[in-house]
């Protein structure tokens, strides 16, 4: 079996784990937090007893196995080619949203669901942040993603051994004040689900415009 097929296997591995875990990530907080706020008492218990810790199961594994195969990806990119600023942008969105799942979410889920004793409001509230900070990522992550074979080879996205340009400083800047604001700050205009749709559009937007102009 070629090396090449092989890369291509991991690459498929990570984007159907990708999927699996963005997908329940909207679900979260497209579907699920809205459901949880009109439901039954009798709905609520239900499904905080049953259905959550399974769609946080496949969550939280769905982040595990995107983070190893992209881990194995960029091992390769970096060993082959010269990297670019929209991989960097966008592996460093993606690391951050797979340790908000597995250090941050999934504790405080477990609290807030019961699971294990603690504040519940207070660990809801902190699983809530770091799961809304992890859909304002999701579209910047994966415009990057998609951009770093298509758009990242010019001349004017390459890293160099030296480090990038001013625009991948600025990008990066602003990603960790965004996840600093995820682990001790508060939602803003991510409490609805609008807020973090059109936030999520909007950092995609000034990340790419730092890449592009800066």
């Amino acid at each position: 079996m070629s090396l090449d097929f092989i890369n291509f296997l991991v690459r498929w591995g990570h984007l159907l784990f990708g999927i699996t875990w963005i997908g329940i990530l909207y679900y979260f907080n497209f579907i699920q937090g809205g459901y949880f706020k009109q439901a039954s008492p009798e709905g609520l218990a239900d499904a905080k007893a049953k259905l959550a810790p399974s769609a946080l199961w496949w969550f939280r594994w769905g982040a595990m196995l995107t983070f190893i195969t992209g881990v194995v990806l960029l091992m390769g990119v970096s060993g082959q080619k010269v990297m670019n600023d929209y991989i960097e942008v966008g592996a460093l969105l993606g690391i951050l949203m797979f340790l908000n799942v597995w250090l941050v979410i999934w504790p405080a889920q477990q609290i807030a669901l019961g699971m294990k004793d603690g504040d519940g409001p207070a660990a809801g509230a902190k699983a809530l942040l770091a799961s809304r900070t992890n859909t304002l990522f999701s579209a910047p992550m994966a415009f990057c993603m998609l951009a770093s074979p298509h758009l990242g080879y010019s001349a004017d996205h390459l890293v160099s051994a030296n480090g990038g340009g001013l625009g991948l400083y600025v990008a990066v800047a602003i990603v960790l004040v965004l996840e600093a604001n995820a682990l001790f700050g508060k939602q803003g205009p991510m409490t609805t689900v609008k807020g973090v749709i059109v936030s999520s559009l909007v950092l995609t937007a000034i990340l790419v415009g730092a890449l592009c102009f800066l």
